[in-house]
């Protein structure tokens, strides 16, 4: 049975939805102290309090959506071969019917159920039959949206969400869904009839915005629906970030010597985007006797590190942008590219150190040492990661680079003329190295073998660099 039809058989005893703000202080607190809860993975409390809140109001749907997921996350650490048993819309109908007698006790069994197995089907879809029934649409559709994220290949789930939506008058969900039927099915006649009924809701609803005197009461109502919907968010705000941020401060005083302490500050402010407090924090616990050797803090602090004079260079390159006459911009500009090469530098030399035998970092070693021109210790690095096969002739042909900067020329030679060997396709890479390898024999004067080799790029592809230009320069001479 669709959701229509169910609508049209159901007597209603009304249970209005309510947003957390109409809740009692004491209990906006207690929901306020689940969402941080959640973030720590106290889950228990969460469902405590959920639970208890949704018997006194049980149209609060952002905390019916705090409990299912803490259910979820719950479910997570638990055996799932229970909740597995249960996997289909269409297995479940004799589950059905009792809560058009009583939907308040039909309510409360899907409640119960849904704390066994936040997964069962039968339990959602006997919460959308008690909602609807309530006069709980937006309930409704969070139900039949669950059944959907479970069984998204399911129909008659997908048919009843969109049909829930026009229900709760949000129409261009209800469009949403019938696409996704057509998708399905393109000539459903279920979903045509959702899509024209979704379709003249949307046009009515952009119509009741023009009627005299209802501007003011959609503009609440719009207001209420964000209200709504920032409250069933976990995601934790601004505001609830830095509270946590200042608890673990707390806790930091009386047990300095807590790494955890120290994440939850550093996590806090790289939320909010201050990192250079993160940074101050991080160094503060790398300098302790726990963390000097803790692998996650020092490469926290290198992103970190990194993440700032990135962001620094684009600040800069914002300002230069607008003002391109100013010179001390620039040159702060150019400083600050330097000071983020100088930085990877450093970090990629100190992890090579610890790590002798990552031959893959010696190649990023070896290509920040070509970039800053130390072209020497560039060629060291790159003999080293050839020996790693994933970066050996990517290692060849940067060692022949470093090899002719230094006009090494006929050196510079043998490591492109193996790297082109060893190229099976005439990709990019195989292109710029006989290009390379061209340059060389152009270097010590064999324009014979450098037209020969700029040749086979010319034959593949014209318009590589300035290849036409030398072979058309060629045959002019001759």
């Amino acid at each position: 049975m669709t959701l229509g039809a169910w609508a049209n058989s159901f007597v209603y005893s009304p249970m209005p939805e309510i947003p957390v703000s109409s809740l009692d202080p004491r209990v906006q607190k207690q929901i306020e102290n689940s969402q941080i809860a959640l973030q720590r993975g106290n889950l228990d409390y969460v469902l405590d309090v959920t639970t208890q809140v949704l018997k006194t109001a049980p149209g609060c749907l952002p905390v019916r959506r705090l409990q299912r997921v803490a259910q979820l996350r719950q479910l997570g650490s638990k055996n799932k071969l229970f909740a597995k048993a249960f996997g289909s819309v269409t297995q479940a109908g004799f589950l059905f019917g009792g809560g058009k007698k009583d939907p308040s006790k039909g309510l409360e069994t899907a409640e119960k159920m849904l704390a066994s197995d936040p997964t069962s089907v039968p339990a959602l879809k006997l919460l959308a039959e008690a909602a609807l029934a309530l006069d709980m649409p937006e309930t409704v559709v969070f139900a039949w949206e669950a059944i959907h994220e479970l069984v998204p290949a399911d129909r008659e789930a997908l048919l009843n969400y969109g049909e829930a939506c026009l229900i709760a008058k949000r129409p261009k969900d209800a469009l949403r869904a019938a696409d996704e039927l057509l998708k399905l099915k393109p000539q459903d006649g279920d979903a045509l009839s959702l899509m024209r009924k979704a379709a003249i809701a949307q046009t009515t609803e952009k119509g009741n915005w023009d009627e005299k005197g209802s501007f003011r009461d959609k503009l609440k109502d719009e207001t209420q629906a964000t209200m709504l919907e920032q409250a069933a968010k976990i995601v934790t705000s601004d505001e609830m970030t830095q509270k946590l941020i200042d608890e673990a401060l707390v806790r930091l005083k009386a047990q300095p010597d807590n790494l955890n302490h120290f994440r939850s500050i550093v996590d806090g402010y790289k939320k909010l985007g201050k990192l250079e407090d993160a940074l101050v924090y991080v160094r503060q616990a790398r300098a302790l006797p726990s963390g000097a050797a803790d692998t996650t803090l020092a490469k926290q602090e290198s992103e970190l590190q990194t993440s700032i004079l990135e962001k620094r260079i684009k600040d800069l390159e914002v300002q230069v942008a607008q003002s391109p006459g100013n010179t001390e911009l620039g040159a702060a500009l150019a400083k600050a590219k330097l000071d983020f090469a100088a930085t990877q530098l450093a970090e990629a030399k100190a992890y090579a150190e610890r790590y002798p035998n990552d031959y893959a970092a010696r190649y990023t070693l070896a290509n920040l040492y070509f970039e800053s021109g130390d072209h020497q210790n560039a060629i060291a690095n790159y003999q080293q990661a050839q020996k790693n096969p994933k970066v050996r002739i990517q290692a060849l042909a940067g060692m022949g680079k470093a090899l002719k900067a230094r006009k090494m020329f006929d050196l510079a030679v043998a490591q492109f003329q193996t790297a082109k060997s060893e190229l099976p396709l005439m990709d990019d890479l195989k292109k710029d190295v006989i290009y390379q390898l061209a340059e060389c024999y152009e270097g010590m004067g064999k324009k014979t073998e450098a037209i020969a080799e700029y040749k086979i790029i010319y034959s593949e592809d014209i318009g590589f660099r300035d290849v036409a230009d030398k072979i058309n320069a060629f045959y002019s001479a001759a």
